[in-house]
């Protein structure tokens, strides 16, 4: 049963930007609306680390790694939360996940492949 459905992710070359998008798929709208939801990343042979975290009240927080590169925002209506990444660097290469924060141990899904070479 998959919790969050990730998408958005792709091989691009350094400097270019994607946008990831999330959609809480078994989150009704009253726990989902005032949950704080983050974007997660687990780069070859590295621990997940978060990287974006956006409130209910849409409050942002972000890694010192991507700040300035990544914005982190959230559709309600959608129940889904997206992340833009500009000026992606090689560094950014990882699987990103969406997940409450802080996480549910049981909520992990696949993940999105973010690949940054060239």
């Amino acid at each position: 049963q998959v919790h969050f459905l990730e998408s958005g992710g792709g091989l691009v070359q350094p400097g270019e930007s994607l946008m990831l998008s999330c959609r809480a798929a078994r989150m009704i709208t009253s726990t989902f609306n005032p949950a704080s939801m983050g974007w997660y990343r687990q780069a070859p042979d590295k621990q997940r680390e978060l990287v974006a975290t956006i409130s209910g009240g849409r409050g942002t927080n972000y890694a010192d790694s991507v700040k300035g590169r990544f914005t982190i925002s959230r559709d309600n209506a959608r129940k889904s939360v997206y992340l833009q990444m500009n000026s992606l660097k090689p560094e950014d290469t990882a699987v990103y996940y969406c997940n409450t924060v802080p996480a549910s141990d049981e909520k992990w899904s696949q993940g999105t492949q973010v690949t940054v070479s060239g």
